[in-house]
């Protein structure tokens, strides 16, 4: 849930103004609740997706048709999913490294948003890109294993330089989000600790204001 909410955290300040047009690769693990949230905050003609497996796309796809109440496009291609999304939300589960999501069928003004453990993007993404942002630039750094874009940082596609800014720093006020519908931006969130610590202190306070819980004492 805390990954689907980063998800949606990075489309409610990068995103679009009216995206119409959600392409979802991936249908395990946090693919449940990139979608749910996002279409909590949008207003979607359309939500595709895609996944390897054609058993787990096709629960995805029914599960969410039940609760959004509305028609699931599950698809057979990458290609058909992705191409004119305004928002493309990359989670799969690759066992090694595989461009399998093309650069050209990205549209101009997407939100692009990759976090699977192996890359399944081709070098050139970041080259179509206007702001290139992450959740913690520490956990994207060069010398770290994984990722979706271990190898564009590797390559020196996306360095410290022209980084944009983290997420943190768009939500405090510090640097710009979106400031227009053209502008291609890319979102890399490797949730982690950073994520875990944000989480874990909201539920501490809501805890606290509930008077729930009770303290553990560690020996």
């Amino acid at each position: 849930m805390r990954t689907g909410a980063v998800t949606a955290l990075g489309a409610k300040y990068l995103a679009p103004s009216k995206p119409k047009v959600l392409g979802h690769i991936g249908a395990r693990g946090s693919s449940y609740w990139n979608i749910r949230l996002l279409a909590s905050l949008f207003q979607f003609d359309e939500i595709r997706i895609h996944s390897k497996r054609k058993v787990s796309r096709e629960a995805l796809g029914a599960r969410l048709e039940e609760e959004l109440g509305r028609p699931i496009r599950v698809l057979d291609s990458w290609r058909e999913t992705i191409s004119g999304a305004d928002i493309v939300v990359e989670a799969s589960r690759l066992t090694a490294p595989e461009p399998l999501l093309k650069t050209e069928w990205i549209k101009k003004g997407a939100l692009v948003v990759p976090y699977g453990t192996m890359s399944a993007l081709e070098l050139s993404l970041t080259d179509i890109m206007d702001k290139m942002l992450v959740d913690d630039w520490g956990q994207c750094r060069k010398g770290l294993p994984l990722g979706a874009l271990r190898q564009h940082v590797d390559n020196d596609k996306l360095t410290e330089e022209n980084l944009h800014a983290e997420l943190g720093q768009v939500v405090a006020g510090l640097k710009k989000g979106r400031e227009s519908d053209d502008e291609t931006i890319l979102f890399w969130h490797r949730g982690l600790s950073l994520s875990d610590i944000a989480l874990g202190t909201a539920m501490l306070d809501k805890a606290g204001a509930l008077g729930v819980g009770q303290q553990l004492r560690y020996a």
